[in-house]
Order: C-alpha cells, then structure tokens, then sequence
C-alpha cells in the first residue's frame, strides 16, 4: 500500500494538479507493480514564503514522500524515483533539478491497510 504525500508550490493550475495525481498514481503502478486500488497520494500546495531551497525563498520545488510497505529492492526503489521525478516535472513544468523523493520502508506490522488490519495480519 503505497502512501505518498506530494508537496508542490502554491499557484498551479487545477488541472495541473489533477495531472500531477493521476501520473504520480500511474508511476507508482508501473515502476513497484502496486495495484492502483492500494495507492494513496496526498497534494499539499505550499505558499512561497514558506520555503527555502538553496538559500532562495521561494525557488520551485516539489518533494514526494513515499511510504512502502518493506521488501522492495533497490532497482524498484530507483525506477520509483526516476517515475515519480519525471510525473512531477510533466505535470507542473518544473526541472527534474528541483524534485526530491524519499522513499521510507515500513515494516509489515507498522502499516495499517483496509479494515484496521496491519499490512501483515492482511497477509501482504
């Protein structure tokens, strides 16, 4: 159950952000075979004031943060990453040079699924 929470600058276009959800969901499904029934993703927009990247206030910026349910190797890791850097820049028209994704493994036992159920008790 993939859980990623996207931070994106403030100002860009509804369908821009609908663009951004619907690839960050593909990418997710394509690059670690999750089915996109188990993806959840999360967009909050941040004001410019409120972000600083390289000394610059303000400066474009996205940040994905991934959680995954422990397991998935490192050539998963990395096709994630590389799919998730190119959904953001094709969906928000920023440079892939201002994307960071965190990936966080979460062991089975600490991941709640559907019905309250830890990820391992639901057998996954």
């Amino acid at each position: 159950m993939p859980i990623l929470n996207v931070q994106i600058m403030q100002g860009h276009s509804a369908a821009q952000k609908t663009a951004l959800l619907q690839a960050a969901s593909q990418a997710v499904v394509e690059s670690i075979a999750a089915p996109l029934s188990s993806v959840r993703i999360v967009l909050q927009e941040i004001p410019a004031e409120h972000v600083i990247v390289a000394g610059e206030i303000g400066k474009a910026m996205a940040r994905v943060d991934a959680a995954l349910i422990e397991g998935r190797d490192e050539a998963k890791k990395s096709a994630l990453i590389a799919a998730l850097n190119r959904a953001v820049c094709d969906s928000i028209g920023i440079s892939g040079e201002d994307v960071r994704v965190l990936i966080r493994d979460v062991p089975k036992t600490d991941m709640g699924v559907a019905n309250g159920l830890s990820a391992k008790a639901a057998g996954r």
